[in-house]
């Protein structure tokens, strides 16, 4: 990890000083840095996004990886506005650039071919809505890790449950690419502790079953609710409860291994 990257952190730390406007998500020698800035777009509109910024450890010499999320606009949009950053970054050179990065996206106006038609985006966002179950090895800083999970939820558009028993599972609901950002997190960023109390990644994640979501709003989730179980039957209720019965058979043997 280079001297610069660990030296502009610091820095942002201090611009970007209200509350949650920035965060150190992962400062890893082997993985490098990862942070969230939250900002705007738009220009005078000023609309609200995440960014999420993983600095490698060759960084600055390589450009950092950027993943995008904000409730005022569309998948789209977001999608749209990560590869504009990634061009950006692409034709800077080689030092430090998430402060002039974060500047140039304020003033970068979202369009309207950006936006498509209300309609269009709304029918876009049901074709892409997916249903994923994933499995949890442990969750041992229990706190930390599910502030994580909630705050990734929420970030990515995601709704889901976390139920907590004999298997650690994770129901999500939303954007099939925001489930896949959500996964790779989970194994880049070191969310929990290890047996020793040392921090680790969840490398041991599995996705038991992903789908794309029935088009019934019964089987819409709402928020990210966490959820305790003690017994087989009370995991197969909370199944129920949200009407995804079909979906607990599916992994249900995978369970059982």
């Amino acid at each position: 990890m280079s001297e610069a990257a660990l030296e502009e952190v610091s820095a942002l730390s201090s611009i970007y000083c209200a509350e949650g406007e920035f965060l150190l998500l992962q400062q890893s020698a082997q993985d490098g840095l990862v942070v969230q800035i939250n900002s705007t777009v738009g220009g005078e509109r000023r609309l609200d996004v995440s960014l999420v910024f993983h600095l490698h450890p060759r960084y600055p010499s390589c450009p950092p990886d950027v993943s995008v999320s904000s409730t005022a606009l569309s998948r789209s949009q977001c999608h749209d506005i990560k590869q504009k950053l990634l061009d950006q970054a692409a034709a800077l050179p080689p030092e430090p650039m998430l402060h002039q990065l974060v500047e140039w996206l304020q003033d970068v106006e979202v369009t309207e071919d950006c936006r498509g038609g209300k309609e269009e985006v709304k029918e876009s966002d049901k074709e892409e809505e997916w249903t994923a179950v994933l499995s949890l090895d442990h969750i041992r800083s229990r706190n930390r890790y599910i502030a994580l999970l909630e705050r990734w939820s929420q970030q990515l558009q995601l709704t889901g449950r976390l139920l907590l028993g004999r298997s650690i599972l994770v129901i999500l609901q939303g954007a099939r690419d925001s489930i896949k950002e959500f996964c790779r997190l989970l194994k880049t960023v070191k969310v929990d502790v290890d047996s020793s109390g040392k921090k680790c990644k969840e490398r041991m994640m599995k996705v038991l079953t992903e789908t794309p979501s029935p088009s019934s709003c019964e089987h819409s989730l709402q928020g990210f609710i966490v959820k305790s179980y003690q017994s087989l039957p009370e995991l197969t209720a909370a199944f129920q409860e949200i009407n995804m019965t079909e979906l607990y058979q599916q992994i249900q043997p995978s369970l059982s291994d």
